[in-house]
């Protein structure tokens, strides 16, 4: 279990921890005053209300990876913070399911940042795919997470509290709006048009 330390406050990014089974809550911290050695955990959370005042320096010399939820949608801010060594930067109007999802691959080493600041990250990488003809919706969103994760139709129907059959309705939407022949190709498209995280 990954242990959670958050610094915001606001107690709903709290019980956004304490509701998921796979992360634990280490406690609250003082953004404004963090001291190395009072870091009891495996990610720190930081809800960054005007990140224009942050010294992102200082929380990338953490002994943890830090995980910033930025209330700014300007992606040259983020493209700051990672640039300063800090390992993820997300949007403060992340799903719960979202917030997992980087919390887990910030804990496994990677870095984690929203689809608009590669841009800025990546100048020479090729730009995004078209938008699809026809968004996903929001339930097809987390089952495309849950494709990503690699879960089987039953585990992805455990899940969501939803029936296997409606899994299958949902991966065949998927698959027609994506224009891909299977799940791998499915969520290789996904990951090209920045619609999950990995």
């Amino acid at each position: 279990m990954i242990r959670v330390l958050v610094g915001s406050r606001s107690s709903s990014l709290e019980n956004a921890i304490r509701s998921n089974p796979s992360l634990e809550f280490a406690g609250k911290v003082d953004p404004s005053n963090l001291s190395a050695s009072e870091l009891f955990g495996d990610v720190l959370l930081i809800e960054v209300e005007d990140a224009h005042d942050h010294d992102w320096a200082a929380l990338a010399d953490l002994p943890i990876p830090v995980l910033l939820l930025l209330d700014s949608a300007d992606s040259a801010l983020v493209s700051s913070a990672l640039r300063s060594g800090v390992r993820g930067a997300i949007s403060l109007d992340a799903t719960p399911h979202e917030i997992e999802g980087a919390v887990q691959a910030l804990n496994s080493g990677l870095v984690v940042t929203t689809p608009a600041s590669l841009s800025d990250l990546l100048p020479n990488a090729p730009p995004f795919a078209a938008e699809l003809a026809e968004p996903l919706s929001e339930r097809e969103l987390e089952v495309l997470d849950l494709l990503a994760e690699g879960l089987s139709n039953k585990l992805i129907a455990h899940r969501l509290t939803i029936s296997e059959h409606t899994v299958k309705t949902h991966i065949a939407s998927i698959l027609a709006k994506l224009g891909a022949s299977n799940r791998t190709e499915a969520v290789s498209q996904a990951i090209r048009r920045g619609l999950v995280m990995l």
